[in-house]
């Protein structure tokens, strides 16, 4: 699979929807994660995320404005011993709950399905990073509508053992903007993952479409100590 540069898949793709890159940093010491959010909305457009324990939550900048807040408040990342969940909804809490109870992260998905928001029925994308000995692995699903049939749910999970220095895989919501929205297709998309933490934020958050850009978290963790750094990215503030 051809490697692609992350920064000009997000600048081409004016509505990738949310999205989530997983990998590994450059010089292979650290597992990478990053997640951003997108809206075309008000109430899409009107929220931060804010660190919550080990994770993230979303929470309306203006609670004025809150119009829904199905669908658009959740916690994106949560942390559970030695394994880091990212995901685009609710599903974080499915997932960390159900593994929590001894059932695996694609057991936990299988209770789950795409969003109700016809007539776009938004995927539900997720990932896992698992790190442990200095090992590291990483995996991820997609649940989504068989061509908008709201009866139908495709499920795909795509497992990486040992992920590649300098590489990572990138799901996201959207092949592109439209009415209703095309959902991803095909397996995450192979991508370049360089620098620091400080370069790679930048490079994401500055490739994503400037009106459309709402929220972005990265994490760097140490595949051998287990600690980690996180940047967070709000367009309001």
């Amino acid at each position: 699979m051809k490697k692609n540069d992350l920064s000009k898949l997000l600048s081409e793709n004016a509505y990738p929807g949310r999205g989530i890159v997983i990998g590994r940093s450059t010089d292979g010491k650290y597992a990478v994660t990053a997640y951003f959010i997108m809206g075309r909305s008000v109430n899409s457009r009107n929220r931060v995320f804010v660190e919550d324990g080990e994770g993230i939550r979303t929470q309306a900048f203006d609670p004025s404005k809150m119009e829904d807040p199905h669908l658009i408040i959740y916690s994106p990342v949560r942390v559970l011993g030695n394994k880091t969940i990212v995901t685009n909804g609710d599903q974080t809490d499915t997932i960390y709950e159900l593994m929590d109870n001894q059932q695996t992260f694609e057991q936990a998905l299988r209770t789950r399905e795409f969003e109700d928001d016809a007539p776009n029925y938004t995927p539900r994308i997720s990932g896992i990073m698992h790190i442990e000995n200095g090992e590291y692995n990483f995996a991820m699903s997609i649940l989504k509508s068989d061509d908008g049939d709201a009866d139908s749910c495709e499920r795909f999970t795509f497992a990486y053992s040992n992920p590649r220095s300098g590489a990572g895989r990138f799901i996201h919501t959207y092949m592109g903007d439209g009415n209703p929205l095309p959902s991803f297709e095909g397996e995450p998309e192979l991508v370049s993952i360089e620098g620091d933490i400080d370069t790679f934020t930048d490079s994401v958050w500055n490739s994503l479409n400037e009106d459309n850009k709402v929220s972005l978290f990265v994490r760097f963790i140490d595949i051998e100590t287990g600690e980690y750094e996180t940047r967070i990215i709000n367009k309001n503030v």
